[in-house]
């Protein structure tokens, strides 16, 4: 079993960034992939990046690159989302995801689920 805990979500003016951050726990050492999804009210779950998680491969839905960069801490099993120049669009719950295969951004594809982190940006 692998456990997931998302932090630094929180509310911030249109133009800001935020970090997120997920730590992993248990059997960390099978994870291959480790990705960010994102839910808003009345909307269905999107992805949003992934890092392939020994070779650093990462993928990004279109409408966060060149503003979001997703990056892990291998000594302390940790993913991190850095997101800049934040927009009312990107407001939504954030989830962390793992999954034992190289995956890239289908939902059902990851086994493990963070409980979330609401990002609110105010405009």
């Amino acid at each position: 079993q692998v456990q997931l805990v998302e932090s630094g979500g929180g509310l911030v003016q249109t133009g800001a960034s935020l970090r997120l951050a997920c730590a992993a726990s248990g059997r960390t050492f099978s994870i291959k992939t480790m990705g960010w999804f994102r839910q808003a009210p009345g909307k269905e779950r999107e992805f949003v990046a992934t890092i392939w998680w020994n070779a650093g491969i990462t993928y990004y839905v279109d409408s966060v690159k060149g503003r979001f960069t997703i990056s892990r801490d291998n000594s302390n099993n940790t993913v991190y989302l850095q997101m800049n120049s934040l927009k009312p669009e990107d407001m939504a719950v954030y989830s962390c995801a793992a999954s034992l295969l190289f995956v890239r951004d289908t939902a059902r594809e990851y086994a493990y689920w963070g409980q979330g982190t609401q990002v609110t940006v105010s405009s």
